[in-house]
């Protein structure tokens, strides 16, 4: 241990004296509480140490302690339905030794090193392995398969491995490289500041499915892709990232709440182990990690979180799981920055937060990414993140979220009048954008219909036309506007109102195949080229407008996805002959 003494406390911020051998990150324990903290600054034998618990009591003359570490994170079985602070502090193991109240100094570990896992072996002795093989499994629940690797940095021959029930801290297996035998255990550590090695990274070509059709459909997300979710309060972020965190196409998910309200972290903590996992009809908790680190813990904490859950992450997508990362929200990540920045006295970039405020995000967003993990098959994982961003007021234009967006790839826009007129997902299909669509184009092609991103085109036009068509509504109202006109407004509410309107509490609406996202297309886009014909053929606008069929377009989405190919030839015969009707009509 290397021993300083504490000259000032501001707040998270303590800066010590005497610490001539420690390092930057290294993890120091502060006072006779043992409190834990991280250096973040030195000068000379001077250390500035951010604390991650409560500092109130604190004054100079008190012991600071170095580890010699940097901040790190335990990785092996145990972590799935785990629910931690921003430090991979373990709170119901907390809550049994301190009781309701989160008290200072507690250390427990990360994993429970008592319980005993079933290992199964996957290599026999002699058999040759490089760092990132997998050794054997641990069914850890019946939603994951943990695979116990070979540690980084390790090749060689397998001289024993066991077989049976292991504690963490048991020896599963022996390796002999070229100058010594590494034993081996179930769990490892890693610096999380560290991202964690792999062999290459992939384009990001693959959709990662939603089952939400204004993302899936207009603005896609790839696997291993970044997207932000910014938006005011009450517009729906919580929602959208439960939404995906249920029906995204992901192994695994990590959700990291760093910072917001703790009401809002309580309702994820409740409604999680209650939501049922669309994969395996268990509890959601069966493939998910909690990071639960509330507004009123300590703020220098929410920048652990990040970096503790994309280091849970990075370790399943080394596995070769594909796995689906969402923080809630970045904001509060972003003022505690700006807090440290402030007490250490830095100079400040826009609107008080740091110079380095966009490195910062672009450290986290770039570890994510689709890639071939280490090992000697060439083994495909994922690691798709998802951040919301809380800008004061919903305004974008405020740094955090400026500099969000010169990051990622993908931005639903979540917008607050939207919300208002109870239209959920709330995303604006005018602002929001994804920079994926072009790599997809082949993927869409392939896996969902050959004239897919042709639909898709259409949709949009149509929804950029309404918009202008609005301005001129909105001024001289609608008699001033040809029947051609009228028709695309009402085709356009039709898009809006049926297709990007999705019900999350409904048990059908809530998720959408592709397959059924491509019928809903068709059957709106179709009835706006036979009304367009008809019109063309002296039709009038009223009886087009209020033609029955358009009635079962807006409930098709309520049908089951067993039936959408029947209902959807049905709509069709509906649709051509009310049309034929109504050119009756005209004629005579």
């Amino acid at each position: 241990m290397k021993t300083g003494i504490i000259t000032k406390v501001a707040g998270p911020l303590v800066i010590a004296d005497g610490m001539r051998d420690a390092n930057m990150f290294d993890v120091v324990r502060v006072s006779e509480q043992n409190l834990i903290g991280e250096i973040i600054e030195m000068h000379g034998e001077r250390a500035s140490i951010q604390v991650y618990e409560e500092t109130s009591g604190l004054g100079p003359g008190e012991k600071v302690e170095s580890t010699g570490a940097p901040l790190s994170v335990e990785l092996g079985p145990g972590l799935i339905g785990a629910i931690y602070d921003g430090i991979q502090r373990p709170l119901n193991e907390i809550m049994k030794v301190a009781g309701t109240n989160l008290t200072r100094g507690v250390n427990v570990p990360s994993l429970d090193h008592s319980k005993k896992w079933k290992f199964t072996p996957t290599v026999k002795a002699g058999d040759k392995v490089e760092s990132g093989d997998v050794l054997g499994t641990v069914q850890e629940t019946s939603a994951v398969l943990h695979k116990i690797l070979v540690p980084n940095k390790v090749r060689g021959t397998v001289e024993k491995i066991g077989e049976g029930e292991f504690t963490l801290d048991d020896i599963v297996a022996s390796i002999k490289d070229e100058k010594e035998t590494i034993d081996v255990k179930m769990f490892t550590t890693w610096p999380v500041r560290v991202g964690r090695p792999y062999k290459k990274k992939l384009s990001p070509d693959i959709l990662l499915t939603t089952g939400q059709r204004p993302i899936d459909t207009l603005f896609p997300l790839a696997k291993g892709g970044v997207a932000a979710v910014p938006g005011p309060f009450g517009s729906g972020k919580t929602v959208v990232q439960h939404q995906l965190a249920k029906w995204a196409a992901a192994d695994i998910i990590v959700y990291i709440g760093c910072g917001e309200r703790g009401n809002e972290m309580t309702d994820v903590l409740n409604e999680f182990p209650e939501l049922k996992d669309p994969r395996t009809g268990n509890s959601l908790m069966e493939r998910t990690v909690l990071i639960a680190n509330t507004s009123d813990m300590p703020v220098a904490a929410r920048e652990a979180s990040i970096y503790t859950g994309i280091t849970i992450a990075e370790y399943f997508r080394d596995m070769g799981y594909t796995v689906a990362l969402m923080a809630d929200s970045t904001s509060r990540w972003a003022e505690a920055l700006r807090e440290m920045s402030g007490r250490l006295e830095e100079m400040p970039g826009e609107e008080g937060y740091p110079a380095y405020l966009g490195s910062r995000l672009a450290q986290f967003y770039e570890r994510a990414g689709r890639v071939i993990v280490n090992g000697s098959e060439d083994t495909e994982g994922a690691l798709s993140v998802i951040g919301a961003v809380s800008p004061p007021g919903g305004d974008i234009s405020e740094p955090v979220s400026q500099a969000t967006l010169r990051i990622v790839k993908v931005f639903w826009g979540l917008d607050a009048n939207l919300a208002y007129k109870r239209h959920f997902p709330a995303i604006n299909w005018l602002t929001s954008y994804s920079l994926y669509t072009d790599q997809l184009e082949d993927w869409f092609k392939e896996n969902a219909a050959p004239d897919f991103m042709e639909l898709r085109g259409r949709l949009m036009s149509l929804l950029q036309d309404e918009s202008e068509l609005e301005e001129i509504v909105n001024l001289v109202g609608m008699d001033a506007l040809s029947a051609g006109d009228r028709l695309k407004l009402e085709s356009a509410r039709s898009i809006r109102e049926d297709y990007l309107h999705q019900n999350a509490f409904d048990p059908t609406d809530t998720y959408t195949s592709l397959k059924k996202q491509v019928l809903m297309m068709r059957a709106i886009l179709s009835y706006y080229d036979k009304a367009l014909y008809a019109l063309n053929k002296g039709a009038d606008i009223e009886l087009l407008v209020n033609i029955p069929v358009r009635e079962r377009i807006g409930r098709y989405k309520y049908e089951p996805e067993d039936k959408v190919e029947s209902e959807f030839e049905s709509i069709s015969a509906q649709l051509d002959s009310e049309i034929e009707d109504v050119l009756k009509r005209s004629d005579d």
